[in-house]
């Protein structure tokens, strides 16, 4: 009988490497059994704070919490086995101070065993971002549309799209991986913005809103499978699984209604 070869796991160093080369595969996963799935086809998972609106219906990011952002963390390593998994860091857990980050983002890997955090913000988070790559954690970055600086932006707004701005985006960039960040997230960003940001740094660019043209792509889980009645206008959806949720619950509340579930044959004994 032949050993059944290990699974094992893409790491920090290997998507880094991917730079130019395939594009990178990721996908969000919040809970187990998604994550599960998700882990047969992505390169790197992302817990994002995007949970505290997909699962826990807040209106925006900045009521996640750190225990959150742990706890959904451990249930998508427990999952998978192949994926780098990556948790983000929550509204108010890393911007005071890089020791702050630093003790964070540490309690994020000990506690849920993810490989790496990712942060939001540019050039203001570079010397945040070196702190904690010098002393072992690894960072993705997250530049362009920053959902945790929505109220300073005035919502969700595409930038770039004037060109005098760019410089700003393609300098944030810049310090972001000089500071050691393995990957930067661009998100909402016009094409000829996210060519430019992409070529001008070392390390892949992940597209989310941002066209085809980054190293990478990522999209939150719900939004593809349809369960997001608000998906944004640049997610393709894959699936209607809103849809067929309720139909297979509304089927069910017919039998229940109708004495048609459970059957005589199905009742446990």
């Amino acid at each position: 009988m032949s050993a059944q070869k290990k699974i094992r796991r893409i790491t920090v160093p290997e998507l880094r490497a991917r730079k130019g080369g395939e594009p990178i595969v990721s996908l969000t996963s919040y809970h187990a059994h998604t994550a599960a799935v998700v882990d047969k086809f992505a390169d790197f998972i992302l817990v994002g704070d995007s949970l505290g609106m997909v699962m826990h219906g807040m209106e925006s990011t900045i009521g996640v919490s750190l225990e959150l952002m742990i706890m959904h963390g451990k249930a998508v390593v427990r999952g998978t086995k192949r994926a780098l998994v990556v948790v983000d860091m929550p509204f108010g857990s890393y911007e005071e101070s890089p020791e702050q980050a630093f003790r964070n983002a540490a309690r994020i890997m000990m506690d849920t065993q993810c490989q790496a955090v990712k942060m939001e913000g540019g050039a203001r988070m570079a010397e945040t971002i070196r702190f904690l790559t010098e002393r072992g954690i690894p960072v993705m970055g997250h530049v362009g549309l920053t959902p945790q600086a929505t109220n300073a932006m005035g919502g969700f707004k595409t930038q770039g799209r004037t060109e005098d701005t760019w410089q700003i985006h393609i300098d944030d960039a810049k310090a972001v991986a000089e500071a050691g960040a393995f990957a930067v997230v661009v998100e909402g960003v016009v094409e000829p913005l996210a060519v430019k940001i992409t070529d001008a740094i070392d390390v892949p660019t992940i597209g989310i809103g941002a066209s085809n043209q980054c190293d990478g792509q990522i999209l939150v889980l719900e939004d593809m499978l349809g369960l997001n009645p608000w998906t944004p206008k640049f997610v393709k959806v894959y699936g209607n699984l809103g849809g067929m949720i309720e139909k297979a619950v509304e089927d069910y509340a017919k039998d229940v209604k109708s004495r048609a579930f459970p059957g005589e044959d199905q009742v446990y004994r």
